[in-house]
Parts: structure tokens; sequence; C-alpha cells
């Protein structure tokens, strides 16, 4: 089967999945070409509540497929952090679903997600210093905002790989499982997600992500959306609220039309293909 980025959607969770496990699910350049406009459709459709972002078998992504890039790291750099850009400014909570190696572009990938979950055999790598790359300002930023600067100086200066447990203290991982475990979890917060109210989690994801300029924009959606007197209501009812809203237009995912500061590729470890 030919590499490729694969997607389904049930019960309001969309599940984007890396398919190349020849490779450790290495992105070609297809790959990353094609998850701006996945993104952007997924993120349009009013039956998608949240995503999660995984890899076909036991590894999330090792980076970026080399052989497959040959000439055309330019491309490759400009492709990647366009993919990394869309899924950053996915409109809805986005979940990274962590087994295996998450290495070089895939560790990018995972980071532009609002939360990563992992299994407890996960590793993970910021690897640029081990091709002489300069990580772009953009995405060290937002590793930086999850890990501090210490670790993020840690992990971008070494290129070294840590597991789990360390990327849970670190702030990288917010929940790691026993094997097996994985996708039980995902699949019960997920629903616990769905549950909950759009309105409040469109907002929430906005000011968080450092938006100053719509608190007018979200009071007004509050007061004329329903779901705080719904949730209101639910709570002195002892039942389950039914929540209603809906972004009045939806934001588009995909990258603006001006083209983003060039950023590098970050490919896997040279063990990985």
């Amino acid at each position: 089967m030919e590499p490729h980025v694969s997607h389904s959607v049930a019960d309001g969770v969309a599940t984007v999945v890396v398919n190349h496990p020849a490779k450790r699910n290495a992105m070609t350049a297809d790959m990353w070409r094609s998850l701006p406009p996945l993104l952007a459709a997924l993120a349009a459709d009013p039956a998608v509540r949240v995503l999660v972002l995984t890899g076909e078998g036991g590894t999330f992504c090792a980076g970026a497929d080399i052989s497959s890039l040959r000439g055309s790291s330019e491309l490759a750099q400009d492709l990647a952090v366009r993919a990394e850009d869309a899924l950053a400014a996915f409109p809805g909570p986005t979940l990274a679903a962590v087994r295996g190696h998450c290495v070089g572009g895939g560790c990018q990938l995972a980071a532009a997600c609002d939360l990563r979950f992992a299994d407890e055999g996960a590793s993970f790598g910021v690897t640029p210093a081990r091709l002489g790359i300069v990580y772009p300002s953009s995405s060290t930023r937002r590793l930086v905002s999850l890990v501090g600067p210490a670790t993020a100086k840690y992990l971008l200066f070494s290129g070294e790989l840590i597991d789990a447990e360390r990327a849970l203290r670190s702030g990288l991982v917010d929940e790691v499982l026993p094997g097996g475990e994985l996708d039980k979890r995902v699949a019960e917060f997920t629903r616990t997600l769905v549950s909950r109210s759009r309105l409040t989690q469109a907002a929430a994801k906005e000011f968080a992500d450092g938006r100053t300029d719509r608190d007018a924009y979200w009071a007004e959606q509050a007061r004329a959306g329903g779901d705080t007197a719904e949730g209101v209501a639910a709570f002195l009812e002892r039942r389950r609220p039914h929540f209603t809203w809906t972004a009045p237009s939806a934001p588009s995912a995909a990258v603006p039309a001006s083209p983003p500061p060039a950023g590098p590729w970050h490919p896997a470890p040279p063990t990985a293909g």
C-alpha cells in the first residue's frame, strides 16, 4: 500500500492516521501535502467535534521519509511547516495518541495538537541537531510553551530521545497509559469532550493559544448561544446537558494564503529510514 494519511469520522470524533508502517510512519512529501486540505475539510464538517491524530500500528511517526525527499529539502521544509500550522489552527480540540517513536516531524505534529496521550513504551525526540537543521521559530515557541525553555533546549541541543515518563514530567505529554490501554482511554476521553460545550471549548482554545481580541465576540456568543442557560438548567435538574451551540461560520484550518516563514523539515534519525 502506498504511504498515505487516512481518516474516519464516528460519533463526533475524526481520527486521522499516518500510514507508512514500512518506515515507522515516516512522512513523505505527498503525506505532508495532504494534511492541510484534509484538516480544512474536517474543520468544516459539522459532525466533527474532536480530532485524534495517530499512527498506524505500533509507531506514531518517526519523522520524514528521507528517501522520498532527496533533492527537495526546501519544498519539504515548507510542506512540514504548513502541515503543523494547519493542525495547530484546527478549531476543535485535537489529541495525539502516541505509540512507539514520536520523533522529528512526528514530534512536531504531536506538539501542534492540544493534548498528547501516550503509551508507556512511547519515546519522543526533537532531532534537527542531528542534521544541522535550524528548527523554526514557531515550532520552537510551541515546544517552549509545553516544556519550558530548559527542557526545550535539552531536546533541541542534543537530539536525544526521552521516554514517556520523562515526557509526562516535562509537560510534553498529558497522560501515559499502561500497555494496551491507550485506545480505551482515548475513546473514553473523546466521548467526554464531545459531550461538553463546543462554545466553551472554542473560546478556551482561542484564549489559551494567546488570542486577546475576541472577548466581546465570545461574550456575545455566550449570551445568544443558549449553552449557558442549558448547562445551568441541566445542573439544577440533575440531568445531562444538551449543548447546541455551533460556530456561526466554521473557521478554516487551512494555512493562510501568504506563505509562512521558511522553516526546516525535521526528518527522523538516520535509523528510521
